[in-house]
């Protein structure tokens, strides 16, 4: 099971979210989830990534997978097993996050989500899931806000 994430740049009450992130992620493994698609950019990229490496002291057959937007940026990519950059090369560079964005929706089979409102690039995302189907796990819900 391949799983992708999609929040907000900047986040508030970090220690819930943390602790969402931490319950959502273990659930996911435990029915096998085994990839876990990031994007690498904002804060909840980050909190999730870290979660990951957390998660990955319990559970080392899980492999973290930083989805690029571009090539040749000189990112560190410490801390992730391994690399992915999408058929993006006839993208023009100001819509590459958004199609990589796509492609790590419809590569997983679940989206984890941190969108509290409707409009930017992570409720675009979220609602690409919606259109593709996929199962979502949404903060919102969770939180009933």
């Amino acid at each position: 099971m391949n799983v992708t994430f999609c929040g907000h740049s900047q986040i508030t009450k970090a220690d819930n979210i943390a602790n969402w992130l931490r319950n959502v992620t273990q659930d996911l493994i435990e029915q096998g989830a085994t990839t876990f698609y990031l994007g690498g950019y904002g804060e909840f990229d980050s909190l999730a990534a870290s979660i990951l490496r957390e998660q990955k002291k319990k559970y080392p057959q899980i492999e973290l997978v930083l989805v690029l937007a571009y090539l040749n940026t000189g990112r560190d990519v410490s801390g992730y097993d391994s690399t992915v950059y999408p058929p993006l090369e006839n993208v023009p560079r100001r819509f590459s996050i958004s199609h990589r964005n796509r492609w790590m929706v419809e590569s997983a089979d679940v989206v984890v989500a941190y969108v509290l409102h409707d409009w930017g690039g992570a409720a675009t995302t979220l609602r690409c899931a919606k259109q593709k189907k996929k199962q979502i796990i949404s903060y919102r819900d969770e939180m009933g806000s």
